[in-house]
C-alpha cells in the first residue's frame, strides 16, 4: 500500500485542509512555499494516465477550492499547478496528485523550461497528436 493510501485510511497522520467522501488535500511535508497543497484521489490511481475521468474531475474541482483558499489566507503573487507522471518527470509516490505551489517571488522555487524549439517540427507534431 502507498504512503497516500495509507494517508487516506488513517494509518499515518497528515495535516488535511479538506476532505469529502472522493478526495483529500493534505499539505505536503516539504513546504516548497507556504501552503504547498496537494490534492489527492482517495482511490487509488498510479497517475493521469489511469485515474477515470469522474474522479479526475472530482480532484480538479477540490484543486481549484484550496487554490482560492490558499489565495485568500496568504495572498500569493501565483501559483504553480503541477503533476507529475512517471519518476523520470519527478513522480516519487505512485498515486495520482497534484501540488498547489503558491509563489510569493520567482525565486521560491525553480521550475526551468529549456527551449528545444530548433530541434522539432511543431506542424509534425500537431498531425501526431491532433485529436
Amino acid at each position: 500500500m502507498c504512503i497516500f493510501c495509507k494517508i487516506v485510511n488513517g494509518e499515518i497522520p497528515s495535516k488535511k485542509v479538506y476532505e469529502d467522501n472522493d478526495v483529500i488535500a493534505i499539505l505536503d511535508i516539504s513546504q516548497a512555499t507556504k501552503g504547498h497543497t496537494l490534492v489527492i484521489p482517495k482511490k487509488h490511481y498510479a497517475n493521469i494516465l489511469e485515474i477515470e475521468d469522474s474522479e479526475y474531475i472530482k480532484v480538479m474541482k477540490v484543486l481549484k477550492n484550496v487554490t482560492s483558499k490558499i489565495n485568500d489566507a496568504y495572498k500569493p503573487k501565483g501559483f504553480n499547478i503541477l503533476n507529475n507522471c512517471g519518476e523520470v518527470a519527478g513522480q516519487t509516490v505512485m498515486h495520482y496528485h497534484v501540488h498547489i505551489i503558491p509563489r510569493y517571488d520567482t525565486n521560491d522555487i525553480k521550475l526551468e523550461f529549456t527551449d528545444h524549439s530548433d530541434k522539432y517540427d511543431l506542424t509534425e507534431i500537431m498531425h501526431d497528436l491532433t485529436i
